[in-house]
């Protein structure tokens, strides 16, 4: 792992540039604090999402979350230009403002917008990305099971080191969820990634490229637990949305002397336990928020048109890998970052 400090550096200087970088306005005053709606207000609010949005943003799931271009970014891109973005509060058929998390002693209330119900669904929608990689890769992820159980060895060393890779991650993106929230979800923040993680592909695929033709690479069956941890720290960046975790983990693959197919199957296991666990914490702190504004019906076509892409666009990311590599990849982002910022800035 001679290129760790290449991905501390990158991991430590993404979320803080990218913040300046937005130069966010600071936060709205605290809303006025009246009466929560009861049950019956909250099932009477409209859905804000159709199902031909629920498709879309399904589609855009199931493509991207995989691909090394960033799923998040898309979606905040998506969501950007459905106008899903809302910042007003949502009124019940009462008459009353809605809450996303009700005042409590000693904690002013937030009022639910469009915009608290999109963030939480453009998580959970997740969940068809994890039902896409538990079809696929059902073998692998019994072997863990098996492992954990003592009966298979090589499922116990696939089992200890995703534990190894989802820890980074897992404690910052838990410790910093909010201060993401606040501060990293903005369209700036997604070119300015977008940018940095086509450049450290180009690096990649050049490091790799160089030491095969050198013959001085030599390539693992598995990754080891330095390598595991490495591919950790590198998924860290990726709580920097427009970054990509599938991006993130296939370099650390690479830098830890996997090929391209099991590069990318690495990060296949890796995102099923890291998006599982993201997925079923969004879903805690504001599903019933995301399900009074959309409505069951939406969020779960969104969520089914996830998992059929996202099956495809698998298989499909293994074989162009092991033929053509990273490099289309990258220079797709730069071409979605400068389509971006002409849009929304010139």
């Amino acid at each position: 792992m001679r290129n760790l400090p290449l991905a501390l550096l990158f991991v430590l200087f993404v979320p803080f540039a990218v913040a300046a970088a937005a130069n966010q306005p600071p936060p709205p005053p605290e809303p006025v604090i009246v009466a929560p709606p009861d049950a019956k207000t909250v099932q009477a609010a409209a859905s804000e999402l159709s199902a031909l949005e629920a498709v879309i943003l399904g589609v855009v799931e199931g493509v991207t979350e995989f691909l090394p271009v960033s799923s998040t970014g898309h979606l905040i891109i998506a969501t950007r230009v459905m106008g899903l973005e809302s910042m007003e509060p949502i009124f019940g058929a009462d008459g009353k403002p809605m809450w996303f998390r009700a005042p409590k002693q000693g904690r002013t209330g937030e009022l639910l917008t469009t915009k608290l119900a999109t963030d939480t669904y453009i998580v959970v929608i997740q969940f068809g990305a994890i039902a896409a990689v538990a079809l696929l890769y059902w073998t692998q992820l019994l072997s863990m099971l098996h492992g954990l159980l003592g009966r298979d060895p090589a499922g116990r060393r696939l089992l200890i080191n995703v534990i190894i890779a989802f820890i980074p991650a897992a404690s910052i993106g838990f410790l910093a969820h909010d201060w993401i929230d606040e501060h990293l979800f903005s369209i700036k923040t997604v070119i300015f990634a977008q940018v940095a993680g086509a450049f450290l592909m180009f690096y990649a695929e050049y490091w790799y490229g160089k030491h095969l033709i050198a013959g001085t690479r030599v390539e693992r069956t598995e990754i080891s637990p330095l390598g595991a941890a490495g591919v950790g720290v590198m998924q860290c960046a990726a709580l920097c949305p427009g970054t990509s975790r599938s991006m993130m983990t296939i370099v650390g693959g690479y830098f830890a002397g996997l090929d391209p197919r099991r590069s990318a199957e690495f990060s296949f296991i890796l995102g099923f336990v890291t998006l599982t666990a993201a997925s079923i914490y969004k879903s805690l702190k504001g599903g019933s928020a995301m399900i009074a504004v959309f409505g069951w019906s939406h969020i779960l076509l969104g969520g089914v048109v996830a998992a059929v892409v996202a099956a495809v666009c698998v298989r499909f990311l293994v074989h162009w890998l092991m033929r053509h590599g990273l490099a289309i990849f990258a220079w797709y982002r730069l071409a979605v970052a400068g389509a971006l910022y002409a849009y929304f800035y010139l």
